[in-house]
């Protein structure tokens, strides 16, 4: 029984993997087009492609890559989403940035922003509950977390003001989408991650496995 459940089990979480990550990029890519402000790891990756010459894809690639470097010293172990989630997102922001064109206006920016921060909460809770690995800036996260000591909030809170500055004073957007991302990307990850939550398979059984709060968010 159990193994007869193994094939389609492991292919919707594979799915849910690399589509929730396929659209996390499309969610960040609209952010972008909104132009109302970006996530704060996207404020780092517009002002580095800014500041080089690439194009937000590439840089969000190259950072997700040095972050998971970091990982070594402290002793973080990735998992397939985790390498999966460096290309995948970067690759799919670039391609919908290619796609949607840039907006003049604001009514016609307001929905692209909504509409962003929605599908960013949607692909949350696709690419968590798949149970492939954290994302190479939420390993940091909790790697900081267990080597310093350090609360969750505190160590999220400070790599992200860090993040933030910095791509603001190389150019990023930092706007009122920044604020209703912080604001609601909680509240929306906690919703989709229930939404899409996957049976835990043991020993031919089933049970449902449920991500922990400090696991909500996707911090590319």
């Amino acid at each position: 029984m159990a193994s007869a459940l193994r094939g389609p089990y492991l292919t919707r979480r594979l799915l849910q993997l690399y589509i929730g990550l396929a659209v996390y990029g499309v969610s960040s890519a609209l952010l972008v087009r909104g132009g109302l402000g970006l996530e704060p790891w996207g404020v780092l990756h517009q002002g580095l492609a800014e500041l080089t010459g690439l194009t937000i894809g590439v840089v969000s690639i190259i950072v997700g890559a040095i972050v998971l470097l970091l990982w070594v010293p402290i002793r973080q172990r990735p998992g397939l989403g985790t390498v999966s989630n460096v290309f995948v997102i970067g690759i799919a922001m670039d391609a919908t940035l290619a796609l949607v064109p840039e907006l003049d206006g604001l009514m016609p920016r307001i929905p692209l922003m909504v509409a962003g921060i929605v599908l960013n909460g949607v692909a949350t809770g696709l690419y968590i509950a798949a149970r492939f690995g954290p994302g190479p800036r939420d390993g940091l996260m909790t790697g900081l977390h267990r080597l310093t000591g350090r609360s969750i909030r505190l160590v999220r809170t400070a790599i992200e003001v860090a993040v933030v500055v910095t791509g603001f004073l190389l150019g990023g957007s930092l706007g009122v989408g920044t604020v209703l991302y912080a604001l609601s990307i909680g509240p929306l990850a906690q919703f989709f991650l229930r939404v899409f939550a996957i049976p835990a398979q043991q020993d031919g059984s089933a049970s449902v496995a449920s991500p922990t709060p400090k696991q909500a968010i996707l911090r590319r």
